[in-house]
């Protein structure tokens, strides 16, 4: 019996493609390994979206392959998006890799391994969680039909595909049965959910079929696309119990110059339409967002536009990606680059006004109190870990509960905490 070990790169829903994997893993009578030494194949899950990602990737089989080299008898297999953007430079710059494949291709690993055939419709019933229990992300769609000149994720995942309703209602009674309580909805385009199956957007009649489901407490929504935002949505938010004031919504940018060369269909006026009426309908709303820094064509007028914009809309979440110049996107074309170091000194310039409006809302939490879910107990410290509804997991604040002596709690459960000090991405709290 082999064992084998599957190492995550990139994004959450790369994680739900390895869950996925990993459970047919193991109903295939695989051993799971803990760690890349003691298995006999190393399956390495890859991101291609920018460079910093490609760049890890690489790195992640290049080590692979030097414990390949102390142990011959391992074999090392390159999937996800890196593998199906770059098979063909894989297999010629890499020689190494024992095989190759594209995104989602379980049945070719199977079979690779000795295995026979993966059912695609019911790979969520043997799917293994590698996040904390208690959390769980729910892949509800595959693809992008947007053509966003610096985005190379509709060549690797394809046109959208939502999933049927149906199915991800009894996935998350799934999740929720193995101890999920918050449910974390992902994919490429979340707005323009049930288009494809339904001829209409459907993701308002899905959040609502979730919020039926046993055990599920909470339900964070992220990437949420503005060009084909549902506005209905914020209208859901407040009769809902369970859907999460938590509004993840990449702008980009709001320079209408940039706008047009990122093929963005949204405009300043859209977006902020958008920002103002969630603000006005929810008012204890969590703005997230992300921009690119330095997309060809960016002027100075236009950064300073969206420094402003968010010095005054003041997200409370904010992400930056410096442009990545990506063969075979609309942007790998345009010639009016921004020179590396411009970019990056906007986005240092960006990201240090973000960590003083990040200070500042902190700051005014202090003497708060929430419900939080508590992630991890650190024994040698003697502190929890935990988020409140405002925080998604690995990319927001996190909470740290001092001194939790003598209370009664848990990983995975809820607790009752006053906010008592706070920094630029960390809340301290006591029970």
């Amino acid at each position: 019996m082999k064992k084998i070990h599957v190492t995550t790169l990139g994004c959450p829903k790369n994680i739900v493609d390895s869950e996925n994997l990993l459970g047919l893993l193991k109903i295939n009578q695989f051993e799971i390994g803990q760690t890349p030494e003691e298995a006999d194949v190393l399956i390495i899950n890859t991101c291609g979206f920018i460079n910093d990602a490609k760049e890890e990737s690489i790195q992640a089989i290049l080590e692979a392959l030097e414990l390949k080299k102390n142990d011959p008898h391992k074999k090392v297999f390159v999937a996800g998006c890196l593998s199906q953007r770059y098979r063909k430079e894989i297999e010629q710059e890499i020689p190494e890799v024992d095989a190759i494949f594209g995104t989602e291709e379980y049945t070719e690993i199977l079979k690779a391994l000795g295995r026979g055939h993966a059912a695609m419709d019911t790979l969520y019933r043997s799917r293994l969680i590698t996040t904390p229990r208690h959390y769980a992300y729910l892949k509800i769609s595959e693809g992008c039909n947007h053509t966003c000149a610096f985005c190379a994720i509709p060549a690797i995942r394809g046109k959208h595909r939502s999933k049927p309703m149906e199915q991800l209602v009894e996935e998350a009674r799934v999740l929720a049965a193995n101890g999920a309580k918050e449910l974390i909805i992902v994919s490429q385009d979340t707005s323009y959910y049930g288009k494809d199956l339904y001829g209409k957007q459907s993701i308002v009649e899905l959040l609502q079929r979730l919020e039926e489901v046993e055990g599920i407490e909470w339900i964070r929504v992220l990437y949420w696309y503005p060009t084909n935002f549902p506005m209905e949505v914020l209208h859901w938010m407040r009769e809902s119990k369970k859907l999460l004031h938590y509004l993840d919504l990449p702008i980009q940018h709001v320079s209408q110059n940039v706008l047009q060369k990122m093929r963005r269909a949204e405009t300043r006026e859209s977006i902020e339409n958008i920002l103002q009426a969630a603000r006005k309908l929810v008012p204890d709303m969590t703005f997230r967002t992300t921009v690119i820094v330095g997309h060809p064509g960016e002027r100075e007028e236009d950064f300073q536009e969206l420094l402003q914009f968010v010095g005054a809309f003041r997200f409370d979440r904010l992400g930056s990606f410096l442009y990545s110049d990506e063969e075979g996107t609309a942007a790998f074309e345009l010639t009016d680059k921004v020179p590396e170091q411009t970019a990056r000194e906007r986005q240092e310039q960006l990201m240090e006004l973000q960590r003083e409006i990040s200070q500042e809302k902190n700051q005014r939490l202090i003497g708060q109190k929430y419900s939080v879910l508590i992630d991890e107990y650190n024994a040698e410290m003697n502190f929890y870990l935990a988020r409140t509804y405002q925080d998604a997991p690995e990319i927001d604040n996190e909470v740290i509960i001092l001194n939790p002596s003598g209370a009664e709690l848990a990983v995975g459960n809820f607790a009752h905490v006053e906010i008592i000090d706070a920094t630029e991405y960390e809340l301290y709290a006591k029970i």
